[in-house]
């Protein structure tokens, strides 16, 4: 009898901590999308895990950023055990979404908690040129960003600036010294980018900056 009632006790207690973390998780990430710090924090305190997924398969440091929830999102990158570096599926990480996002403070907070300027294939650089958000760019080439970083398909930074950024992200670029000649897959180079969608103004700035750089003739 009495084994039966303990084997009772325990399932009763698996069966509510399982509840428990059910309504957990779906209180997690309405917090998140509803801004929500003290609930979220009170969930944090309880110990509920920071990093664990949504459906879709985004993190909740990645979801604060993209809403935005500016208010969740500084509990998530003040929590010790949150992963600032955790990819999703298609291998963003928390800092290519600020970068996307133009935000320069989260972008500061994200990377003094160590997450990674630097990574293969896509990364936070070729997010912002693509925006055109100069004081995000500023500060990932200060941290040492490869300025010529290739994504899985070749392209750069530069290249993604010539086609969606602003004028002032190519020159930039430009001017910190972005290789001009890389070609992507396709065999296009930053101009060819500027080109295919008619932007002449960054043709000329690219094509202006290819004839500086080549060596003059000696007479």
């Amino acid at each position: 009898m009495k084994v039966q009632r303990r084997s009772f006790c325990l399932s009763l207690a698996l069966w509510t901590a399982v509840t428990a973390h059910a309504g957990s998780y779906e209180d997690f990430f309405a917090a998140i999308k509803q801004d929500d710090a003290s609930g979220l924090t009170a969930l944090l305190r309880r110990g509920f895990d920071p990093n664990t997924r949504a459906p879709d398969g985004q993190h909740g440091l990645y979801l604060a950023i993209r809403e935005p929830s500016p208010r969740a999102f500084q509990v998530l990158v003040d929590w010790p055990k949150t992963e600032v570096e955790s990819l999703n599926d298609a291998g963003e990480s928390p800092l290519m979404m600020a970068a996307l996002g133009g935000r320069l403070d989260w972008c500061r907070k994200l990377i003094a908690r160590g997450a990674a300027v630097n990574k293969t294939g896509w990364a936070p650089l070729h997010y912002a040129a693509t925006k055109g958000h100069l004081d995000v760019m500023r500060l990932l080439l200060e941290e040492h960003a490869f300025i010529d970083a290739e994504s899985p398909n070749r392209t750069t930074p530069l290249m993604m600036a010539a086609r969606y950024g602003s004028l002032d992200a190519v020159k930039l670029l430009l001017d910190e010294g972005a290789d001009l000649m890389m070609k992507n897959d396709q065999k296009m180079t930053a101009i060819d980018f500027a080109n295919s969608v008619q932007r002449a103004d960054v043709a000329e700035l690219i094509g202006k900056t290819v004839r500086q750089r080549q060596p003059r003739g000696k007479w």
